[in-house]
């Protein structure tokens, strides 16, 4: 049975993926105290019924008190050898303030309006550190839309989850912010920018052109076989410590041209050398 247990912060975009999880055929409940997790996978597990064999839940703050049996329940089920995994949502403060005012939400912290949401935002991340630090998958929606999100997703749920360890490539533009759930990152800002090039800027990194111009360069060159270099070393290194998922950020200026194409350029490489990896452009389009 594949099992996954979301969290993480109020506003993040917990709901959002439980409604693209429900749309990959997993069966989902929202706000489950955490004492009920062991009793809910047992009962799943038992079942006969093929809709109860990809589960996902949904456990927050909003269950209140209770919710610091968390850190237990999870050691429990660690102790039964239940097989799941970790899903923890996140995003910068200032965005989830600004979520919280345009839908003029309480913060489930917000006790008899005392608490102003920046302290309850302030209050919840220092409760939820524990299970970020043991997350398997963490995604970060401060830059990505809820169709954005659903990609991520799809690409970790849409086929049967393993213990394989799924690599994110991702591009970025250092102008829109940079990507928290990076596990690596590389700052390609230093190479030649086709974007000064009026026949090239107003194309990306996943054009012909584009790319041809990024990858001529001896310094484009030269940075690749180190980051290869380097990636391969550390890939089994990720593996044996148990990791289920790396995010590899490359960014540049404004994510549509360099970065584009060297993220490309190390999709296709791990996927050549038969790594489970999907490819991000967060700002292609922007």
């Amino acid at each position: 049975m594949e099992f996954v247990i979301v969290t993480g912060l109020s506003g993040a975009g917990k709901s959002k993926a439980i409604y693209a999880m429900e749309d990959m055929d997993f069966y989902c409940v929202d706000n489950i105290p955490p004492s009920l997790i062991p009793v809910f996978y047992d009962l799943c597990n038992k079942s006969a019924n093929p809709r109860l064999k990809r589960v996902a839940i949904v456990t927050d703050v909003r269950v209140g008190d209770i919710f610091d049996e968390f850190i237990d329940e999870i050691n429990k089920i660690k102790e039964q050898n239940i097989e799941y995994k970790l899903l923890f949502l996140d995003a910068e403060n200032e965005v989830l303030l600004r979520r919280f005012k345009e839908t003029r939400r309480k913060h489930p912290l917000c006790q008899n309006n005392i608490t102003s949401i920046e302290s309850a935002i302030v209050m919840e991340r220092e409760i939820l550190k524990p299970l970020k630090e043991i997350a398997d998958y963490i995604i970060d929606t401060t830059h990505i839309s809820p169709a954005q999100l659903k990609e991520r997703l799809s690409d970790l749920f849409l086929e049967d989850s393993s213990s394989a360890l799924n690599i994110t490539c991702m591009s970025f533009g250092f102008k829109y912010g940079t990507p928290a759930d990076a596990d690596i990152q590389f700052d390609v800002r230093c190479l030649p920018n086709p974007y000064y090039i009026d026949e090239l800027k107003h194309f990306t990194g996943l054009d012909d052109n584009v790319k041809d111009y990024v990858m001529k360069w001896e310094q484009t060159i030269g940075f690749k076989e180190r980051m290869i270099s380097l990636i391969d070393y550390m890939i089994p290194l990720y593996c044996d410590e148990g990791k289920s998922q790396l995010v590899i950020a490359i960014g540049c200026t404004g994510g549509k041209h360099r970065s584009v194409a060297l993220t490309q350029f190390l999709y296709n490489h791990l996927t050549e050398r038969g790594c489970k990896a999907t490819v991000h452009h967060r700002d292609i389009r922007k």
